[in-house]
């Protein structure tokens, strides 16, 4: 089945690093097709043109199924999303927060249905997204709903966790989009528990074996003992003791000060964070243009760059695709067998 590949927010870098990924990785995006607009993506394959070169062509679908058969060398593209004018780049608008959401919307579907074998996604921007009235803070709820909605479940009982990775480390979150504020209330027993049981189940698939699980402390030095919070001892060792019990590889909690390094030298397969920014600095740090950010717990295979929509480079063709080249290719590892 093709792999569907929205285009971000066409006000952003989104159009541009998918058209840099398919003229630069023939081999990696044979098969692969743009969930999106067909003028965008024209514009900006006309942008990235070579000096003295023809624009990459973008070779028009009627069906995902014809990405199979698309010409080499073109950016095949799906028109899943009403026409759009040309938009000023990097200024955040409704429309483009509209075109953003409704591909993602339109490729979550087609792979709940089995019409793509999974998504990769270019980055929206959540003011834009907001303001075309999308009701979600970012992909993950999106998708979140849209799985609900194609199982007949509430959103409670789709339980989701952002995984964000490289080649040097793993850390998934408790919480994702939330206040600080907020995401210190979620650090709940069922909330870590249920973690490190969707952690445990997504990699031992993708890496062939039961992963060693670090959790990480929420207060400085873990809470020592007690005298900078309770939250380690009243909640994380239970639920931590809880997953032992069900047979999954975890320890902690750990330092969150020291526990990324750890897991970087190779003592962990993965670190499960307690919050947003905890787990996205130590891997972000290490390069955005490695980081690959993958939803667990959905019922289709997600991934994405580990970037923004980047406003400031839109427009003029210095945006790197290295991490949504790297998405493309994790998404394609974790639909083979371990």
């Amino acid at each position: 089945m093709p792999l569907a590949i929205t285009m971000g927010d066409p006000a952003g870098i989104g159009p541009e690093i998918v058209v840099k990924a398919f003229r630069e990785q023939a081999d990696l995006t044979r098969g692969a097709f743009v969930a999106g607009d067909v003028g965008c993506m024209r514009r900006a394959a006309a942008l990235l043109a070579r000096p003295g070169e023809p624009a990459m062509p973008v070779a028009v679908l009627d069906a995902p199924s014809e990405a199979l058969d698309a010409p080499p060398g073109s950016v095949p593209v799906l028109q899943v999303v009403d026409a759009m004018p040309e938009l000023v780049l990097g200024q955040v608008s409704a429309a483009a927060g509209r075109a953003a959401g409704d591909a993602v919307t339109w490729a979550a579907r087609a792979a709940l249905a089995g019409e793509v074998s999974a998504i990769v996604t270019a980055p929206l921007h959540k003011e834009a997204l907001s303001a075309a009235g999308f009701d979600f803070p970012g992909h993950t709820e999106l998708l979140q709903h849209e799985a609900a909605r194609h199982l007949g479940r509430p959103v409670e009982q789709v339980p989701v966790r952002m995984l964000l990775a490289n080649d040097e480390l793993r850390t998934v979150l408790v919480s994702i989009h939330v206040s600080l504020r907020q995401a210190i209330e979620a650090v709940s027993f069922d909330g870590v528990l249920q973690t490190l049981r969707i952690t445990h189940e997504a990699l031992s698939r993708a890496i062939g074996h039961a992963p060693r699980i670090a959790v990480a402390g929420l207060n400085p030095h873990a809470g020592e003992g007690g005298l900078f919070g309770s939250e380690e001892q009243a909640v994380i060792v239970p639920a931590i003791e809880a997953a032992l019990a069900e047979g999954i590889v975890c320890s902690g909690p750990y330092a969150p000060d020291t526990v990324f390094m750890r897991a970087r030298k190779g003592e962990f397969d993965a670190v499960i964070a307690m919050y947003h920014d905890q787990g996205l600095i130590p891997v972000k740090y290490l390069g955005v243009e490695k980081g690959v950010n993958v939803t667990l717990g959905l019922p289709l295979v997600r991934t994405s760059p580990d970037h923004g929509t980047a406003f400031d480079l839109a427009g003029t063709g210095r945006a790197d695709a290295a991490s949504l080249i790297e998405a493309i290719r994790v998404a394609r590892s974790l639909l083979r067998p371990a």
